[in-house]
């Protein structure tokens, strides 16, 4: 039986997170995109607070956990209808086209 340590899980963590930076810093064009690996670097880090719950035998992280998970929940639907607005007024979600929002 393969036995998982802390190492394994903070090193798909760190995996999950570079891939959520590197969406960040590759795709500056795509809003859909730079939300989704927003919620990558959140799964990242409730990663992370899993792992050192386990580690440490404290429930506290794995609450805590529960908490960052309703924030990015609601992030998500507010993200997602301002998306849905932007895209009703300027027919684009491009990053680019967001200029025309200054007042």
């Amino acid at each position: 039986m393969l036995a998982l340590s802390l190492t394994h899980f903070l090193f798909l963590a760190a995996i999950l997170f570079a891939i959520g930076i590197a969406g960040i810093f590759l795709n500056r064009k795509n809003l859909i995109v730079l939300l989704m690996s927003i919620e990558l670097m959140l799964l990242a880090v409730n990663t992370n607070f899993i792992a050192f719950s386990r580690y440490l035998q404290d429930p506290h992280g794995q609450l805590f956990v529960f908490f960052i998970l309703a924030v990015a929940a609601a992030e998500a639907a507010v993200g997602l209808a301002i998306l849905v607005a932007l895209f009703r007024n300027l027919k684009s979600i491009h990053v680019d086209d967001l200029d025309q929002l200054k007042g």
